[in-house]
């Protein structure tokens, strides 16, 4: 005998809130994507920079593991970023050939507004929905930045 609990939907009741959630994430994806366009910045050096968010300093190879990317890819993409002032790099005083990498305040000024932005979209899409239902995205997003915390072991946080 099952414990008393939550009812499970039916099927249909599945594929719509499956529907009505790739609806909210094609959303979402496609503001993000013309902010992106609009600040001439592709994905990855923006994964670059959140990498980078917490203020530490990180090498060119720590910051191509974290990406999953090439030393050579990742020191391209770090050329660009320091051309844009998003990045500064330095020669490590003690090894001249070790580079370091560290967020500039230009740097974490764009994703303050990228985070602006987005939790703003996110907020214009929640606002109109009942109460009750806020409640659950709210919790639900509490969730998931619970579990992406504790499985990266640390919170990101802005420095300053």
């Amino acid at each position: 005998m099952l414990a008393a609990g939550p009812r499970i939907p039916n099927v249909r009741q599945i594929s719509e809130r499956v529907a009505m959630g790739r609806a909210l994430w094609r959303e979402l994806v496609v503001g993000f994507a013309s902010q992106l366009s609009a600040l001439r910045l592709g994905f990855t050096p923006l994964a670059a920079l959140y990498v980078l968010a917490d203020g530490s300093t990180t090498t060119v190879g720590e910051l191509a593991e974290s990406l999953g990317r090439s030393p050579s890819a990742t020191s391209r993409l770090v050329d660009g970023l320091v051309r844009r002032r998003l990045v500064e790099r330095r020669a490590e005083p003690d090894d001249r050939r070790q580079r370091t990498v560290r967020l500039t305040q230009r740097g974490q000024a764009l994703l303050r507004a990228v985070d602006r932005a987005r939790a703003d979209q996110f907020l214009t899409t929640v606002r109109p929905m009942p109460t009750p239902e806020r409640a659950l995205v709210a919790m639900g997003v509490a969730a998931l930045a619970t579990h992406a915390i504790s499985r990266r072991g640390r919170l990101i946080r802005e420095p300053g």
